[in-house]
């Protein structure tokens, strides 16, 4: 069967490394670098990727992607410290005694705090979707801990919808990040990064007969009975790893959610700043909500420079000269020179991922389109937190799902 993937993310990587063993594969991907989110800069001696990535010891389905591209010897579990940053101080977060020692916070909130912390695996994530995040956490540990603690960290990633953003998707980022240690949180990650991995699976790709074809945007999909025509080629099968706003922009019939965009800014410095912490949240105002050093988690010897994150999201479109306020903020903050940065790169996806606001869920269920087998980040494997592992089995659903279609509908395979 001839299928197109239109979005060469790992969702649509690994839909196509599915189905290339026995059908006529072609990704069309718009940019000129495969792997979506998980795409890498390339600098000469290492590659790094444009948004900060990690996995977790229970993504089984990716693990066992990695398994079968014999890539599990890259495999390094390392640990992820955290901290945050409020009225010029670096406070660290990751041991029983920092959090203890962390002044903004009684005792009483602490404990309190600890034991939400411990609970959350026990709640019903089907329950918790009509509900905002901000009323639940009002419910389960008070006025003061919500506005002190969780109220920046909402407001810092969803922006002026942070009111709104469901409790399902709070609890099920709390929830993930519970299984830790006393030391910390242990994060996956790959020998020198993902850029190998990206590599290897679309080369198994190809090798098994598949077209990839980069810098090839999908400006038209029509479907005329059972035959698709993506940019007026026609294909048997078709599947979809895009937003819903864009594939409504080339003439399909979908539902569309709210997404939000993502702005990464990565930095080469000469020296450390972050006081040996791999995740820093901003309580502070500034046009950033994390600092992430990522030296600080993967080993700096790959690198031979200090690599370091700012993450902020926006809807809409982001302010013109974003990138010179996050560059003037941090080196405000982190008592950083011009002299210090070696290179900045600044990447934009307005399509990083849904809003995952109160009532999503229902909405998500809705985009539905007859013959396209749909494995973006709005499916349900992402829900109702966008993650590596999700993408994986939203590509692997993706791939049975149009063997099934064309079952339905009398194909030949």
């Amino acid at each position: 069967m001839r299928i197109a993937i239109i979005g060469g993310g790992l969702s649509g990587l690994v839909s196509a490394y599915r189905l290339s063993p026995d059908h006529e594969i072609t990704i069309y991907e718009k940019s000129a670098e495969l792997g979506g989110l998980l795409s890498s800069y390339h600098r000469g001696t290492y590659s790094i990727e444009r948004y900060y990535h990690h996995f977790f010891t229970g993504d089984e389905s990716f693990l066992h992607l990695l398994d079968e591209l014999r890539l599990t010897e890259d495999i390094l579990w390392l640990k992820g410290s955290t901290g945050t940053y409020l009225n010029g101080v670096i406070y660290p977060l990751t041991t029983p005694i920092e959090i203890l020692r962390y002044p903004y916070l009684t005792i009483p909130d602490k404990f309190k705090l600890g034991l939400f912390t411990k609970k959350v695996r026990t709640f019903d994530l089907s329950e918790l979707d009509a509900i905002s995040a901000e009323k639940f956490l009002h419910e389960q540990v008070g006025d003061k801990i919500y506005q002190s603690f969780f109220r920046p960290l909402l407001k810092s990633k969803f922006g002026m919808n942070a009111e709104k953003v469901s409790a399902a998707w709070l609890v099920s980022r709390v929830a993930i990040r519970s299984d830790r240690s006393l030391a910390g949180e242990r994060l996956g990650y790959l020998n020198k990064g993902f850029s190998r991995f990206i590599n290897t699976i679309s080369g198994q790709i190809t090798e098994r007969g598949g077209e990839i074809r980069i810098s090839s945007p999908v400006t038209s999909l029509i479907r005329q009975e059972k035959t698709w025509f993506v940019n007026d080629e026609p294909y048997e099968g078709i599947i979809a790893t895009i937003a819903p706003g864009l594939l409504r922009e080339i003439g399909v019939p979908i539902s569309d959610v709210p997404y939000q965009g993502a702005a990464c800014l990565t930095m080469g410095l000469k020296r450390a700043v972050t006081n040996g912490i791999y995740w820093i949240n901003l309580y502070d105002n500034a046009p950033y909500g994390a600092v992430i050093g990522h030296t600080c988690f993967a080993p700096f010897s790959w690198y031979g420079e200090h690599i370091i994150y700012l993450a902020s999201y926006f809807t809409g479109n982001p302010v013109p000269d974003l990138k010179e306020q996050m560059i003037r903020d941090f080196c405000k903050k982190f008592g950083v020179q011009k002299s210090d940065i070696l290179w900045t790169e600044l990447s934009l996806d307005p399509f990083a991922g849904p809003l995952y606001l109160a009532g999503y869920k229902p909405r998500m269920e809705e985009l539905t389109v007859p013959g396209m087998s749909l494995a973006g980040m709005f499916s349900a494997e992402n829900y109702p937190e966008r993650s590596i592992e999700g993408s994986v089995r939203a590509g692997e659903r993706a791939a049975k799902e149009i063997i099934s279609f064309s079952q339905q509908e009398g194909r030949p395979l």
